[in-house]
């Protein structure tokens, strides 16, 4: 099976000016997130796709894949789809935010963890229990699950509403996706939705044209970087390099 790993980096990010060229720990945030995809052994390809030449110039100094996308992509994933374009011989396709400097290889080997099994879902997902501190926090994004681990909705709200003192299985979702490749190619062509652009969260497209997305599970965390305070924790972040 032929996996390829796109992270998809734009250059001009609201709530943190500049982000993917921040400094963490002396490494530009983009630096990380690819050097870790890289250390994956059974990814055939990790490439950057940015419309930045200052991003470019960061992973080719290290002997980095890098496709130049246009500006006027809308989202992540549909950056993700022009470059897979020029892989057609892949079986999934990975978008890996450039805001995710901590990854670990064993989290990308769960996220693709059904298709290694012989299935081939539509669509993948990563997520992790939810801590009760971040139940509110709208950079937070939820998810819940139906019985089969498949997405019922993702909201920057608290969800579900609890009515009664019961625990909910409520997760964090993380900003990574797989893809069959066939179905990237759908999904680029769909037109956006309502909850899509209410949210903010480019995966409601899938759900609200009726596909699916399995949600697959991890005890790990990582450290997202959306907001300057994720910023400042980031620089005192212990990774370590065992998984």
């Amino acid at each position: 099976m032929k996996i390829l790993c796109v992270i998809p980096s734009r250059i001009g990010s609201t709530r943190l000016a500049r982000k993917p060229l921040l400094a963490i720990q002396n490494k530009p945030m983009i630096q990380w997130t690819y050097e870790n995809a890289a250390r994956c052994k059974i990814l055939s390809a990790v490439v950057v796709a940015t419309d930045s030449h200052e991003i470019a110039d960061i992973i080719t100094n290290i002997g980095g894949k890098v496709v130049m996308t246009d500006p006027c992509l809308p989202t992540g994933s549909e950056r993700v789809a022009a470059v897979a374009h020029q892989y057609p011989d892949v079986d999934v396709v990975i978008n890996l935010q450039g805001d995710e400097p901590f990854i670990k290889p064993s989290m990308l080997e769960k996220l693709i963890s059904p298709y290694l099994a012989g299935e081939m879902p539509d669509m993948t997902t990563l997520a992790f229990p939810l801590s009760r501190e971040k139940y509110h926090s709208p950079d937070a994004v939820k998810v819940i699950t139906d019985l089969q681990s498949n997405a019922i909705y993702f909201s920057r709200s608290p969800i579900p509403y609890y009515r009664t003192q019961t625990e909910a299985p409520v997760y964090h979702h993380m900003g990574l996706y797989a893809f069959r490749r066939d179905f990237l190619m759908l999904y680029s062509m769909l037109p956006q939705t309502p909850l899509e652009r209410i949210e903010s969260l480019e995966q409601l497209r899938v759900l609200e044209h009726g596909y699916k997305i399995r949600v697959c599970l991890t005890k790990e965390q990582t450290l997202e970087i959306n907001t300057p305070a994720e910023y400042e924790q980031a620089q005192h972040f212990k990774y370590t390099h065992s998984t």
